[in-house]
């Protein structure tokens, strides 16, 4: 990390404008400082989370401001960009510390039927013993102020702390909703429309995701108010964003009106960060802490997200994809018969006991294997150390440290020789030298979660070949160096991965995401979806400059979703030391699995290279797999069979309609447009999630609208199978 908050010796002067993130977690509230331009790491402190203090989790986000500025030597003017992350909602949720939501049902006749039934949310189970508490009232007919007011009037009197309004089909005609709404608003109750939610059908699941985003709706608007006046108390002017469960973050009104899409963010924030600062275009990022591991994929530079479930069933929340395993930097090893046979799920920080590998020497002489219950009720099987300096456990983190796969410098590093003498013991038992001792508890532990990223991989098809593992959290170095040896694929430790979280925080962009149900939709109302998701991040404060949207249109749901990402400032990184052309063509061969000599480039722009090669596949025919390199040596597409063709601006509607006609296919299932991305000034545009020429072919036009007639553009062009 820089010392001096003037100078990077890797980027050359830095400038004074710095990005803050902070992570508010369970324990311990993290913030960072990067430089506005370079994107780099200035300063990070750790002070601990202030829940009992009575401006709650904002005492300690103002704290860390404090200490993180002190030690930056920068000034709360400085700061151009402030977001912060925090597990209140999700953790709301798994205590059942919600209000109690007042639920208007909307309809007169046999649709009445349908909203009447919503009241069984509140048999819903919060936690083993509580259920959401819930009040349900009826409107016949929302027009009537008089039936409205009496309605509202009824949920606020059965106790009701946020209200819901919600009534069929009102994605497309919302006034009774609002009209309820208005009036609980009257009354001052935090309210939710659930159409304002999602603008897709399904009342039930609709209205279930508008009822738990009431439900922790007060507690979070407290919040809310509580950071943005202790802020800009503090003196910084720039707007505050908040971290969203999809890895983006939003703007404090938006967070105000949607608290909800802050549940299941705290995993976001680490795969944010892996996915701004390590430039992971094609993976899996595992965030591994002291007692699991969060798994989570990047396919194509996104992040791989899908409806959440919440209270036992799915709802209409994009969030990331992320899986849990239990196994973490200080999961305790388990033995029985003379073998390893698992390691945690109790960690050693649950069984309140020292890492062996952090002892000094001196404290593990004379040390015994003893096996133990962690907690009362657990087996007896897991490994500890009594020696002269007290009780130690023996984790993952000690085995890592005992086969040198903690590097230098890294949070999780110990003494090897320390490590060594911590699993000797271990390897006494199992009849074993240390070395094959702490590689079989290495491999128990990671058994788990070489599963689940294999299941992952599966599932987002990715390419072994071109995907990478990167690890970040205090405990990366214990799980992500092994499971990369066993599996064969590439691995690597997130720099600063003890921080990567509010790394992430600080990094992400501006997000919004908009759905429509559009039977047969025209290309203009695919383009107004995208235009909608456009303004939106621009409303927020993204830059107009720097926004990119990928629409993607579900032939079988008729679903138009387009996901809409920009950077509130233009990131214009002057960086000094960019990758030669001998770098990019290493990267490039290596990540096509072949030789240099073997490896053309195809096209390029300022910001992109484009690289390719022959593979000649038995009973496949010949295919042409394509790599997009960035400046910084970043592989930012993997295509694995495409051609590639460059043209203008100017000429592109012309050309483009062309490629797409020649590699358009027909089949069974219809017309396949083929998968499409631009190469345009810095951006790559991808078009891929449109299966339709036509709309295709509108949206590629409205990529160019703004683009100079002589600028040149790089078509990478996919067939569909």
């Amino acid at each position: 990390m820089t010392t001096d908050p003037q100078t990077d010796r890797r980027t050359g002067p830095t400038s004074a404008r710095i990005r803050v993130g902070i992570d508010v977690g369970g324990t311990f509230t993290d913030a960072v400082a990067v430089d506005a331009a370079s994107l780099e790491l200035l300063g990070q402190v750790k002070v601990p989370t202030s829940h009992h203090h009575e401006d709650g989790v904002a005492h300690g986000i103002v704290e860390a401001l404090d200490q993180l500025l002190a030690k930056t030597g920068r000034a709360p003017e400085d700061v151009t960009f402030l977001a912060h992350g925090t597990t209140q909602a999700t953790n709301a949720l798994l205590e059942g510390d919600v209000a109690t939501v007042g639920l208007v049902g909307i309809g007169s006749g046999a649709g009445a039927q349908f909203t009447r039934r919503l009241a069984s949310f509140g048999k819903l189970e919060l936690v083993p013993g509580k259920h959401l508490p819930l009040a349900y009232a009826h409107v016949a007919d929302p027009s009537d102020p008089a039936a409205v007011e009496a309605a509202v009037a009824a949920v606020a009197d059965a106790g009701a702390q946020a209200v819901v309004a919600t009534e069929p089909f009102a994605v497309d005609a919302p006034d009774g909703e609002d009209a309820v709404a208005a009036a609980a608003r009257l009354r001052g109750l935090p309210t939710t429309a659930a159409h304002e939610i999602t603008s897709l059908y399904g009342l039930h699941k609709r209205t279930r995701t508008a009822v738990v985003n009431a439900a922790i709706l007060p507690r979070m608007l407290a919040t809310a108010d509580l950071v943005d006046a202790s802020i800009t108390k503090a003196g910084v002017t720039a707007p505050l964003m908040v971290m969203r469960c999809d890895g983006g973050v939003m703007s404090l009104d938006e967070m105000r009106r949607r608290p909800l899409l802050t549940v299941l963010s705290g995993p976001a924030a680490g795969v944010a960060g892996a996915l701004m600062q390590e430039r992971i275009s094609e993976g899996l990022f595992l965030e591994t802490g002291g007692t699991s591991t969060d798994i989570s994929v990047v396919r194509g530079g996104k992040v791989a997200v899908r409806y959440a479930t919440m209270l036992g069933r799915t709802s209409y929340l994009s969030a990331l994809d992320v899986r849990t395993v239990g196994v973490g930097g200080g999961s305790m090893v388990r033995i029985g018969g003379g073998a390893v046979t698992a390691v945690g799920p109790r960690s050693a920080h649950i069984a309140g006991l020292p890492y062996a590998c952090f002892a000094a020497e001196e404290d593990l002489r004379d040390a015994t294997l003893t096996l133990i219950s962690p907690m009362a009720g657990d087996p007896a099987d897991y490994a500890v150390l009594d020696a002269a300096g007290g009780r130690f456990a023996v984790t993952m983190t000690c085995a890592a440290n005992a086969l040198g796969r903690v590097p230098e410098g890294d949070f999780a590093r110990s003494d090897p020789r320390t490590a060594q003498a911590a699993i000797a013991p271990v390897a006494k038992a199992l009849g074993v030298d240390v070395a094959a001792a702490a590689t079989l508890i290495l491999d128990a532990g990671v058994a788990q979660v070489r599963s689940v990223v294999a299941a992952m991989a599966k599932d987002y098809r990715l390419d072994q070949e071109s995907a990478v593992l990167v690890g970040g959290g205090g405990g990366a170095a214990s799980v992500t160096p092994h499971l990369a040896a066993v599996t064969g694929y590439e691995g690597r430790i997130a720099r600063h991965s003890e921080v990567i979280s509010p790394i992430g925080v600080a990094l992400a962009l501006i997000r919004e995401q908009v759905e429509r149900i559009v039977p047969g939709a025209r290309q203009e109302q695919i383009l107004a979806v995208r235009a909608e998701a456009e303004q939106a991040v621009v409303a927020q404060g993204a830059a107009a400059e720097s926004v990119e949207v990928e629409v993607t249109v579900d032939p079988q749901t008729s679903t138009v979703r387009a996901v809409a990402t920009g950077a509130t400032e233009l990131r214009t990184q002057d960086r000094s030391h960019r990758a030669t052309a001998d770098d990019l063509l290493a990267t490039a061969a290596t990540s096509l699995r072949t030789a240099p000599d073997r490896v053309e480039v195809l096209a390029g722009t300022a910001a992109h290279t484009v690289y390719g090669t022959e593979v000649h596949k038995r009973f496949r025919g010949v295919r042409h797999p394509v790599r997009v390199i960035d400046a910084d040596g970043i592989v930012r597409l993997h295509v694995p069979d495409a051609k590639v063709a460059t043209t203008t601006a100017g000429e592109a509607p012309q050309a483009l309609a062309r490629l797409v006609e020649e590699s358009t296919s027909f089949g069974d299932g219809g017309v396949r447009a083929p998968a499409l991305r631009l190469l345009i000034g810095s951006r790559i545009a991808d078009l891929s999630g449109v299966l339709d020429p036509q709309p295709l072919l509108a949206l590629a036009r409205n990529e160019l609208r703004s683009r100079a007639a002589e600028e040149q553009v790089v078509a990478v062009v996919e067939v569909r199978s």
